[in-house]
């Protein structure tokens, strides 16, 4: 569709500086780190709420699409804009308040979790929830796909904090769900469906976040096992002690072998291609420590071998598998699909029987890691591009994948969204009135249909799409 004339005028209206039609804009807009790419009209910076009205009211009225954007880490293609027409660049919205007295944060929509983190820090709080991209990815678009982390077993995911909402519906006109208070009981709650609902019903500006306080003492332990389902059934033990760790991380051997390739050393000296947990617990000093003795208990009965750091430089080094893994398993394929799928934990053991049959069915290398604090698992599937039978293969690995999640009572997203990767597999999780529901609820608040479509519910094949190779600054995450 020519959205030519309508970015004409609002080019007239903002300016050049603010709206933006050249090639090299338009070109980095028009992806994420989903690699999809399209080509948008324009790419507008607003300045102030005034130029965010002025867009939506002129795009609703000519019918132009706008996708919101903030760094673009989204791994699903959620901030792709597949329709073309604006881009909403969104990541100059930066400035962080911290309320250290009632313990909230007021952001913009451009600052990063990191940027949050460190301020609410320098005030003795502390924002949880913690993607790996946290150094890059806006709050506007955690909010977007309610994305959660590693402390999500203990603390919680982004829609746990998110006290108050504001920003602007399709037509222009700007709206505030919630208030600065930990009660709010005065109408629909439209703050947690704007949540998770990847820029497809208003545009988020700014947000109120509730902070815990900063942990006083941390701790942390590594411990191996034989194989996978050992590894599952030992956690599962750990929970009836009622220990909530910070972090409970697994990685299953797959993991542990790239990442032990890819840094020359072995996790445990003698034990090479072992599954690991990483355990932080946190919190209160004496918490703490009474916790760390129920944990070294449980690791002597039923690990492999355990290590736990005496330093914070220990923990790090600790961490350093964790933090590797993910792009050592580019030795195995130069490309990858992410499933951040989440299962129940009565399902773990039977869902590595699971994994396992699906590498001997695909061919395929499948390293696993995530969150077993809240089933959050990331099914890794590699690949090689450039070979069509692995590319088929990939394919009917993923849709195997997201119909035994499904079938176990899981999710096909925890933390990622649907975007347009995940798009086939929405029939798979939803009924037919379940999906009816939710076009009512996108026609009721976008009835021109103009925030970020072709997303969720119209099936995409990603397979076809068009691409960009490009290396991304947190690809390596």
């Amino acid at each position: 569709m020519d959205f030519a004339s309508a970015t004409k005028q609002l080019r007239a209206r903002l300016g050049p500086a603010v709206v933006r039609t050249d090639a090299a804009s338009c070109a980095a807009a028009g992806f994420d780190s989903s690699k999809i790419a399209f080509t948008p009209s324009a790419v507008v910076f607003p300045r102030r709420r005034e130029d965010i009205a002025a867009v939506l009211a002129l795009a609703n009225r000519r019918r132009v699409p706008v996708t919101t954007r903030g760094r673009g880490t989204s791994l699903t293609g959620s901030a792709a804009p597949r329709a073309g027409g604006w881009v909403l660049d969104l990541h100059r919205w930066k400035r962080v308040r911290i309320d250290a007295q009632s313990g909230m944060a007021h952001v913009q929509a451009g600052a990063t979790v990191a940027e949050i983190q460190a301020a609410a820090e320098r005030k003795g709080w502390f924002y949880p929830p913690d993607p790996s991209s946290r150094l890059y990815c806006t709050i506007g678009g955690n909010i977007a796909c309610n994305a959660g982390g590693m402390h999500g077993g203990k603390y919680g995911v982004t829609r746990d904090f998110v006290l108050a909402l504001e920003g602007f519906l399709p037509t222009g006109e700007w709206v505030r769900w919630g208030t600065s208070t930990k009660k709010f009981s005065a109408g629909f709650n439209l703050r947690d469906l704007w949540i998770g609902s990847e820029g497809m019903l208003g545009v988020v500006t700014g947000a109120t976040l509730k902070l815990v306080p900063l942990p006083e003492e941390r701790w942390t332990l590594l411990v191996s096992f034989h194989r996978e389902p050992e590894a599952f059934r030992a956690v599962l033990a750990l929970f009836k002690l009622r220990v909530q760790p910070a972090i409970c991380e697994f990685l299953d051997r797959y993991s542990v072998e790239c990442a032990e390739r890819a840094t020359g050393r072995a996790v445990f000296q003698g034990q090479a291609g072992r599954p690991v947990v990483l355990i932080e617990l946190a919190g209160r000093a004496a918490e703490v420590r009474a916790e760390r003795a129920r944990v070294v208990a449980w690791a002597r009965r039923y690990g492999l071998a355990h290590r736990a750091a005496r330093t914070r430089a220990e923990a790090e080094a600790l961490w350093q598998v964790r933090r590797s893994c993910s792009s050592a398993m580019f030795q195995l394929g130069d490309s990858k699909l992410n499933e951040d799928i989440v299962v129940p934990m009565g399902q773990y053991v039977r869902f590595a029987a699971f994994l396992e049959r699906l590498r001997r069915e695909s061919g395929l290398p499948i390293p696993t890691f995530g969150h077993l604090g809240d089933g959050n698992l990331h099914v890794n599937i590699m690949y090689h591009k450039a070979d069509p039978a692995q590319c088929r293969a990939a394919e009917r690995a993923v849709n195997a994948l997201m119909r035994r999640v499904v079938e176990l009572g899981g999710a096909i997203s925890g933390e990622h969204g649907i975007g347009l990767a995940k798009t086939p597999f929405m029939r798979l999780q939803h009924s037919p009135a379940a999906l009816r529901a939710m076009r009512a609820v996108k026609r009721a608040l976008d009835p021109r249909g103009i925030l970020n479509p072709g997303k969720m519910f119209e099936v995409f094949r990603v397979w076809k799409s068009p691409r960009v190779d490009v290396k991304l600054p947190w690809d390596h995450k």
